[in-house]
């Protein structure tokens, strides 16, 4: 039986709140046993005995004492100096996503309004670029570092995440300036401004949310990064994510897992805050480029 037109159904308002709750659990858990498991010790948190030993604790208060232990974050950000990894991927990051926005946003509005054929060839050039996996990007860009001698750098590194990245802003900011009408450049300009004057002025304050889209989209590029900071970047260098599998150790070397769990947390908590922060930004230029591309 259905309740007033516009009201879902009572058993469908259940399954639908009941998925969700699934969903929810599901997605978050992984998260909350991980942050969980960062006040632990290894025996207990990877005990091999009882998974309940992650719950209680018992050895983690027999090695410290107590049945938390700050032990794996101090052991990651001050032994094994993860602080310069957070650092990095900072500089790294916010180098990325600024200097993509800056070529994005000029080269997106270009695009968007030029009537040239060629305009369309540069961005099936740019999602041919795109649709490259990585790996085999990077693998180019390695005998010039090379031989230039500058491996291993943040710079370097930079570059070659913004090649990567570029495409990417390029379609996605000329698809918000395609849902610009072109009467606000014309008009603006009728007023006495130049054609830069009408784009940093007039365009820009109206696709702000797709801005704001791209460049988080930008930012989780760099700092989720993996395959291009783990080749490109030495060992004093690294960011987050290449930091952590360090953490793990390898064949020859030994690890620590628990600085890599902490480590996990600590670099996940920033990623919480950004999309919370930006959480309307987020929707906005979603639903716009949805509507407007």
């Amino acid at each position: 039986m259905t309740t007033a037109i516009g009201r879902m159904p009572t058993g469908l308002r259940w399954v639908t709140g009941l998925l969700l709750a699934i969903w929810f659990i599901a997605a978050a858990f992984p998260f909350v046993w991980t942050l969980w498991g960062s006040f632990k010790v290894e025996a207990d948190f990877f005990s091999r005995v009882s998974w309940w030993n992650a719950i209680t604790g018992d050895r983690t208060l027999m090695q410290t004492g107590e049945r938390f232990t700050l032990d794996g974050y101090e052991g990651a950000w001050i032994t094994r100096e993860f602080w310069r990894a957070a650092l990095n991927t900072v500089i790294v990051t916010l180098s990325v996503t600024f200097i993509s926005l800056f070529v994005g946003t000029l080269g997106g509005y270009a695009l968007a309004r030029s009537g040239q054929r060629y305009a369309f060839w540069i961005l099936i050039a740019a999602l041919v670029f795109r649709a490259m996996p990585h790996i085999t990007l990077v693998s180019g860009y390695m005998l010039p570092f090379f031989e230039l001698n500058i491996w291993g750098i943040l710079p370097t590194t930079i570059i070659v995440l913004v090649a990567i990245n570029q495409p990417f802003t390029l379609w996605m900011l000329h698809s918000f300036f395609l849902g610009i009408p072109k009467d606000l450049d014309e008009s603006a300009m009728v007023d006495g401004c130049t054609r830069f004057q009408a784009f940093r002025m007039v365009i820009i304050p109206v696709m702000w949310p797709g801005v704001i889209t791209t460049g988080l989209f930008s930012f989780l590029l760099g700092y989720n990064d993996f395959a291009v900071t783990s080749m490109l970047l030495s060992q004093d260098n690294l960011t987050m994510v290449p930091k952590i599998a360090s953490f793990l150790g390898t064949i020859q070397s030994e690890g620590n897992v628990m600085f890599a769990v902490a480590s996990v947390v600590s670099a996940t908590v920033p990623l919480f805050i950004l999309v919370l922060f930006f959480q309307r930004q987020i929707v906005s230029g979603l639903t716009a480029g949805a509507v407007k591309g």
